[in-house]
């Protein structure tokens, strides 16, 4: 059982204790909610209740859990792998599919996938992650860069990081565009209000940079194409609801009354890197999957303003 330690300060006093423990040690509300029911959480040594009001000054003390062991199996799931070779390859990964394994989603990932298709996979990033060095979110499909080895693993790393590797999506927005390009410079952090949720935000942010193009206006929406100079999470989605241009289907960023999509219109169409090996500059490129494409023809149609 692993033991740590918050004292609240002034900025996080007067709020539930759930909510505060969800600020002081990054946890999810409803995770806070089951270690408060289990007596893992101590207020200045005494147990209490979720709608407890902490106080400044106040001494919480959390009791973890040891993590769950977890063995990651192989699982026989098809891959639309768009290139290979000893030491990349490069994944398009289908809308509804989990990059990683993480609680609640130990099976049917891209890993368990990548498990059963390729022999090895580079172990930085730790037996959940294997050969994983960027991701995308659950409903974005497109396009992902795997590494065989942890060289490979390192010098894709330091691409990414030092914005040598680019990344362009695809997405259809709420609204058009008065202009054809633009940039949003815009700090992203979690969501103070939801911690399920990043933002705009100025506290405990990173720089997040994305420029677009408007490809298509249309009468109630848009086509753009979004090159990132960083990778925060979620970052497209985020940037795009700050502007006033949600991207369609968004069940998290979005409108509720949008078009049933089931799960954001966002697409990782395109990726450029240098090879880790060879040192060849190499571009990949992948159309959004049918449901997106179908979407758009409506809207050039007209069936859908």
């Amino acid at each position: 059982m692993e033991k740590q330690y918050q004292v609240v300060e002034e900025k996080g006093a007067n709020q539930r204790l759930d909510k505060a423990l969800c600020l002081l040690f990054d946890i999810s509300r409803n995770r806070a909610k089951e270690l408060i029911d289990e007596e893992a959480v101590l207020v200045n040594g005494i147990g209490t209740k979720p709608s407890y009001k902490v106080q400044t000054g106040d001494e919480i003390e959390l009791l973890m859990p040891p993590l769950e062991k977890v063995e990651i199996k192989p699982e026989n799931i098809p891959l639309d792998i768009v290139y290979e070779d000893e030491d990349v390859l490069v994944v398009n990964k289908p809308r509804g599919m989990v990059v990683h394994p993480s609680p609640g989603h130990y099976s049917g990932t891209l890993v368990n996938a990548l498990m059963y298709h390729i022999k090895d996979l580079s172990g930085i990033n730790g037996v959940m992650r294997p050969g994983i060095v960027h991701r995308i979110d659950k409903d974005t499909s497109g396009l992902l860069i795997v590494c065989k080895n942890d060289n490979a693993h390192t010098q894709i790393s330091k691409q990414l990081s030092e914005k040598e590797c680019k990344r362009e999506y695809k997405a259809i927005v709420h609204h058009p565009f008065s202009h054809t390009f633009g940039t949003i410079d815009a700090p992203i952090g979690r969501d103070e209000k939801n911690r399920q949720k990043m933002a705009v935000t100025a506290n405990n942010s990173k720089n997040a940079v994305t420029h677009f193009e408007v490809l298509e206006n249309f009468k109630n929406y848009a086509y753009i194409l979004c090159k990132l100079e960083t990778g925060r999470t979620h970052q497209i989605r985020v940037h795009m609801e700050y502007i006033e241009h949600p991207i369609v289907g968004d069940p998290k960023y979005g409108y509720r009354k949008t078009l049933p999509t089931d799960g954001q219109l966002l697409h990782a169409y395109a990726l450029e890197f240098t090879h880790p090996t060879t040192g060849k500059r190499m571009r990949f490129e992948k159309e959004p999957p049918q449901i997106f494409q179908d979407v758009l023809h409506k809207m050039e149609t007209g069936e859908i303003e």
